[in-house]
């Protein structure tokens, strides 16, 4: 009969339905798993900076950070370099670039300033490091910034030394591809980027220095990071090394 269908036919039908449907749940449910953690900096003055954090490539600079910004870590702490058609840097609890972070930073259980309260720092995720990371040093890219002690002797040493401060790339800047660990891309506000790379700055000590101390101070207002409801964890660290301890060692051999 013209129109009818058999039971058969719609039993079917209901589940190709269904299966089309849990099908589609699936797919949304993976989507979500997919989806990365985006940061939003907040700049006291200047608005908002969402960042598209990448796990994939340098999961544990991306749990790090993570952890620092959501313990308030970053809140109230300043863009403290700016070099035009390069980066602007920030994150330093020292506010001139020498600052790293303190286990308590990430760890609410160990007191701050107690003796358990180390300066740590991370392992470099890029690829002169042995890590396969594969992030470019594009326009709006974030990375971790980190000591170059300029000793073959230290280059280990060197690429281990991250910790807290991070750099945003104003241009392409492939000379830093594999030799730091991008781990993220800023996805909204780069216009306050660049006015933040706009901004006056304080003239240099030495005529040998490009100037890049912002004369009025950029405030970090704060870092959230929406992890979509994934638990990224606590990150791997350790202790930062000592490099005025190795000088005199090495030098003078004073222990």
């Amino acid at each position: 009969m013209k129109g009818f269908i058999s039971s058969n036919e719609t039993a079917d039908q209901i589940k190709r339905e269904l299966s089309g449907q849990e099908q589609t749940n699936q797919n949304e449910e993976e989507q979500q798993i997919m989806q990365n953690p985006v940061a939003t900096m907040s700049i006291k003055g200047y608005g908002s900076i969402e960042i598209e954090l990448y796990p994939q490539m340098a999961p544990n600079t991306v749990t790090n950070f993570i952890k620092l910004a959501n313990n308030g870590f970053y809140d109230r702490l300043t863009i403290h370099r700016v070099e035009k058609d390069f980066v602007i840097q920030g994150g330093d609890p020292n506010g001139d670039g020498t600052g790293s972070p303190t286990v308590s930073a990430i760890n609410r259980s160990i007191k701050k300033g107690s003796i358990e309260d180390i300066q740590y720092s991370i392992n470099g995720e890029f690829t002169a490091n042995g890590y396969n990371n594969t992030l470019k040093h594009e326009r709006g890219t974030i990375s971790m910034a980190r000591s170059s002690y300029g000793i073959s002797e230290l280059e280990e040493e060197g690429y281990n030394s991250a910790g807290c401060q991070f750099f945003i790339c104003l241009e392409d800047t492939p000379s830093l591809d594999e030799n730091y660990a991008a781990f993220g891309k800023v996805i909204n506000g780069m216009d306050i980027v660049d006015k933040l790379a706009e901004v006056e700055l304080c003239e240099a000590e030495e005529e040998y220095i490009t100037p890049s101390k912002p004369k009025k101070d950029i405030i970090i207002s704060g870092i959230r990071v929406d992890t979509k409801g994934v638990d990224y964890g606590t990150p791997e660290i350790h202790e930062i090394f000592d490099y005025e301890k190795w000088y005199k060692k090495y030098y003078f051999g004073i222990e």
